[in-house]
């Protein structure tokens, strides 16, 4: 990495509550003299379904916890008012900011989007997950100067990388923080000195990721194997596994991959049949156009071959498609 310079004498703050964040304060708290975390409670992220969350509980110093996610409390506002920093940056936050809070930091409000398409494509929410379920192979992060709308700011630079066969939501997550911290070591001086050159978005034709939460890790045996193994692969950890039900409990899949696309001679009717247990307790599921292998996994009853898994009842999603049959839309 080239070494570019730093100005360390900058009044820095950060705002965000999720594993990112913390790597990111990190890297900031050694190579900056004041640095400032805003983040939120336990409480506050249980309330608003933080994915990923990073509980600081006082665990540094200069951390404020806000009152609330959305930072509209007085109290909050006054403190930026008051503090008058220098620049800002949103990594792991995911809401918008007020605009008296930005105005309020000399510099602006800097924060990142990561799509597999260029902004304004694959604006929204849980793009990494999305990148991985869509099959896409190129993964763009963007650092971009907040505005009041939803990752609609103007663009300072861009980071893209590969998503590649072996890729899961936990190793893009590393990916993304490597990029991150390339691009605020490259833009720093330029921030410190004001000396950006910022370029509008396009305005045509931008998409939006919908946004996802647990219950929509739900497996569905019917998909194709390939997708199957993608899916498992989007939402394993560091978010809470893909899931399906075995004798009326919830087993969460964390790691699997396909096994092989010929059978082995093992025939069954219905997908999603355990058809072979091994030693170390890994196990084969019988899938529409192979067989998968699960390797890390999580349920409170003993796994025993013949049984087919199901869904419980439960309803699994569906989020529309656009015209290319990826999962960001035009509003």
């Amino acid at each position: 990495m080239e070494d570019y310079k730093l100005n360390k004498e900058l009044n820095l703050v950060l705002f965000g509550c999720k594993s990112s964040t913390k790597k990111i304060f990190d890297f900031l708290i050694e190579n900056f003299k004041n640095v400032t975390l805003v983040t939120i409670t336990e409480d506050n992220a249980k309330k608003n379904k933080v994915a990923d969350f990073f509980n600081f509980n006082n665990s540094i110093e200069n951390i404020k916890f806000v009152n609330t996610y959305s930072l509209t409390d007085k109290d909050d506002i006054s403190f930026f008012l008051k503090e008058k920093f220098d620049v800002g940056f949103a990594i792991g936050w995911q809401r918008i900011i007020p605009e008296i809070i930005l105005k309020s930091t000399r510099l602006g409000v800097f924060g990142m989007h990561g799509s597999a398409m260029k902004l304004p494509r694959g604006r929204g929410r849980s793009p990494l997950n999305w990148s991985i379920i869509d099959n896409h192979k190129n993964f763009f992060n963007t650092l971009f100067r907040y505005s009041t709308g939803i990752d609609d700011g103007k663009i300072l630079d861009t980071y893209e990388f590969e998503i590649n066969e072996h890729d899961t939501s936990e190793t893009l997550h590393f990916k993304n923080f490597l990029s991150m911290k390339f691009l605020i070591k490259k833009n720093i001086e330029k921030l410190s000195k004001n000396d950006m050159l910022l370029k509008e978005q396009s305005t045509e034709n931008p998409t939006y990721y919908p946004k996802r939460d647990e219950n929509d890790s739900l497996i569905n045996w019917n998909d194709k194997i390939d997708a199957i193994d993608r899916f498992i692969k989007a939402v394993t950890k560091p978010f809470n596994g893909a899931y399906t039900f075995y004798n009326n409990q919830k087993l969460i899949i964390y790691r699997a991959n396909i096994f092989d696309k010929s059978s082995f001679g093992i025939k069954s009717k219905k997908f999603g049949e355990i058809v072979e247990i091994f030693p170390n307790q890994k196990f084969l599921i019988f899938a529409n156009g192979g067989l998968l292998i699960v390797h890390e996994y999580e349920c409170k009853t003993l796994i025993k071959k013949g049984f087919v898994l199901n869904n419980h009842n439960q309803k699994k999603r569906i989020f529309d498609l656009n015209k290319f049959g990826n999962h960001d839309l035009e509003q």
